[in-house]
């Protein structure tokens, strides 16, 4: 192609629409395009680049997808602020690595490494890469066929889903999707997150032109995590979630269900999904395996309800499948093989195992100076300790002396705390639990 504009674009071995998308992201990351600035018109960019009419639209929607640029009915496509939230995100990095080392951190959702097989997951990889025609191509846009079809049967069964695999749309992580779904809802809609501390969430409607509001009521889109309702991992009971879903369909609202830590009910049996209580009526349904599998192996997934579906069909093409073709390939087998069950029982064996040996070492240090909770969920402790100090204080002090915990907000007499065992090693947790009493005790 001729083009004086930028080389990049004849570069023929990526395809057209996407050379359009990497010209204009570049201009947006590098502060050319600012946040708010107007994107050339559909009709400008195909007269500027030389390009077609599809493959600008198909390129805008990508940027759109990709939370770079939002549309706005009757004005056109505009920048949003993510490229300098990228930025702030550096700067905040930045900062971490002149604070304190930390050596033992309880605020990290990272894996325990026993908890992964590593050498059964590569066998999958190295079977899926073996298919060589299949990887020839980019794949279908809503995800393999085959993993949709594994995922229908495993949501089904063990959270009561109601789909089909035409319903479910893959993803490489929950931001993907939710770029996704807000193309395909009314934009300026109010939208109500259960979760106020789910700032990435918020940030995606935002950009899209939705208003966030302060209750369910007056929301048109209620975006809830059921099976982790707070900061200690507690889950929504089952009369909550009929009320929620009877509220919805009373007044023609749509439920956002993210539906992370459902796997992971320690203290009671598996609580039904919402979208499977409502029948899949007003509930788009949200699944992610990071936690299932690693947090590196982005793969979430979503269950359309039939009335969205329509809308999803007429833009399904102009988004790029985000989500690995071979980590797909390799999931599906992984799911048909029964190993996504067997390792949710191995998780859950370990975590338990792990959470008592937590509350143990807790409970040898601090004696009668604190008291101990343990969540739902089984990852997370709260703990309550008897001092006058406030909970910011704590967590300040802890993180000078190398621990890294979070604070609960939950403004009780005594500063409660939370700690997460997951990613901190169980040999390490009487020193680390030491080094903690030691901050609040011994400073």
């Amino acid at each position: 192609m001729e083009n004086t504009v930028v080389s990049g674009l004849n570069n023929e071995k990526v395809p057209l629409y996407m050379r359009v998308y990497e010209y204009y992201k570049d201009l947006i990351t590098e502060g050319k395009l600012a946040p708010g600035a107007r994107l050339p018109s559909i009709r400008r960019c195909e007269k500027e680049l030389s390009v077609s009419r599809t493959t600008a639209e198909a390129a805008y929607f990508q940027l759109a997808a990709d939370g770079y640029a939002v549309s706005k009915p009757q004005s056109g496509y505009f920048v949003t602020d993510v490229a300098r939230r990228e930025k702030k995100d550096g700067a905040v990095r930045d900062k971490r690595e002149s604070e304190p080392q930390t050596d033992y951190d309880f605020t990290s959702l990272s894996a325990d490494r026993e908890s992964f097989d590593f050498a059964l997951w590569r066998r999958y990889i190295k079977s899926a890469l073996r298919q060589d025609e299949r990887l020839l191509s980019y794949g279908e846009a809503q995800g393999e066929r085959e993993l949709r079809e594994a995922l229908c049967k495993y949501i089904t069964e063990h959270r009561n889903a109601v789909c089909s695999p035409d319903n479910i749309v893959i993803g490489a992580g929950v931001q993907s999707l939710l770029h996704i779904i807000c193309a395909v809802l009314p934009r300026s809609q109010k939208v109500f997150f259960g979760d106020p501390e789910f700032e990435q969430g918020s940030a995606v409607f935002s950009d899209h032109g939705f208003k966030s509001c302060r209750t369910k009521e007056e929301a048109d889109i209620i975006y809830v995590s059921p099976s982790h309702i707070n900061r200690l991992g507690d889950v929504m009971p089952t009369s909550e979630r009929l009320r929620l879903i009877r509220l919805a369909d009373r007044k023609n609202k749509l439920i956002i269900e993210d539906d992370y830590d459902s796997e992971f009910g320690y203290f009671n049996r598996p609580t039904p999904s919402l979208q499977g209580l409502d029948c899949g009526r007003n509930v788009i349904y949200i699944g992610t395996f990071s936690k299932l599998l690693l947090p590196s192996i982005r793969l979430s997934f979503m269950i359309l309800p039939d009335a969205l579906l329509g809308e999803y069909e007429k833009k399904a093409e102009l988004y790029n499948q985000t989500a690995s073709k071979t980590e797909q390939i390799a999931l599906c087998s992984f799911i048909r093989d029964g190993n996504l069950s067997i390792r949710i029982r191995k998780i859950k064996r370990l975590y338990t195992q792990k959470m008592k040996l937590l509350s143990s070492a807790v409970g040898e240090v601090f004696g009668d100076k604190a008291n101990i909770y343990i969540g739902e969920t089984g990852f997370v402790l709260r703990l309550e300790i008897k001092c006058a100090l406030s909970e910011e204080e704590v967590v300040e002090r802890a993180r000078g002396n190398g621990v890294a915990v979070k604070e609960s907000g939950t403004g009780k007499k005594y500063p409660q705390i939370l700690l997460l065992c997951s990613s901190v090693a169980s040999d390490d947790f009487l020193p680390a639990v030491k080094r903690l009493y030691d901050s609040v005790f011994g400073m």
